[in-house]
């Protein structure tokens, strides 16, 4: 573990005291240690947004609405997730994701697809197109026409804004991850390959 990283936080801020947070902290706080409240716990982005409790309120119902309450399906919801979790080299998000997605119904093919950044001439349109939408999104910045109208008969417009959404989200958690360099949890190992 680098020498910076908190042992008991997995990052480079120490875990706050319960008893030091105001009131949304605390929610926070007894949210993340309640058992299949979170896929990390405390040792995630639930610990450190103990630093902003008055955003993480906010974060939070985004990420709840986003994944569970925009109508998106959970494979959809997976495939989008890992998809930005693989664009943004998001270790701890791919490692807390891909049981996830396998629980979901998300085939291996499709995983390894976005794993090891491979063609998605073989998939299904709708993970085809999810796959692509990301990767235009972080790798290409720009999307191009074709792909847009392809998502959005596939999606409509309100639920493809909602898919790009959570994408942005995932993004914005992991640039929150990379910042503290969270740690995988102990016993976790890498799942993606990415260069040292």
């Amino acid at each position: 573990m680098p020498s910076d990283i908190d042992p008991q936080s997995g990052f480079r801020l120490p875990l706050p005291r319960r008893e030091d947070l105001d009131e949304a902290g605390k929610q926070i706080y007894d949210r993340a240690t309640r058992p299949g409240a979170t896929l990390a716990g405390l040792q995630g982005p639930a610990g450190v947004q103990l630093y902003t409790s008055t955003a993480a309120t906010h974060l939070s119902a985004l990420n709840r609405y986003l994944r569970f309450e925009a109508g998106l399906t959970a494979q959809v919801r997976e495939i989008a997730i890992l998809t930005t979790a693989r664009e943004m080299d998001s270790q701890f998000e791919w490692v807390a994701h891909e049981p996830e997605a396998l629980a979901a119904g998300v085939g291996q093919t499709v995983i390894d697809a976005i794993k090891f950044r491979r063609s998605t001439a073989a998939l299904d349109n709708t993970a085809a197109t999810v796959i692509e939408l990301g990767r235009q999104i972080w790798r290409d910045h720009k999307v191009s026409p074709e792909l847009f109208s392809r998502a959005k008969s596939l999606f409509g417009p309100h639920k493809l804004i909602d898919l790009v959404l959570l994408m942005g989200n995932y993004a914005s958690t992991a640039a929150l991850l990379t910042a503290v360099d969270m740690q995988l949890h102990q016993g976790k190992k890498p799942l993606l390959p990415i260069p040292l």
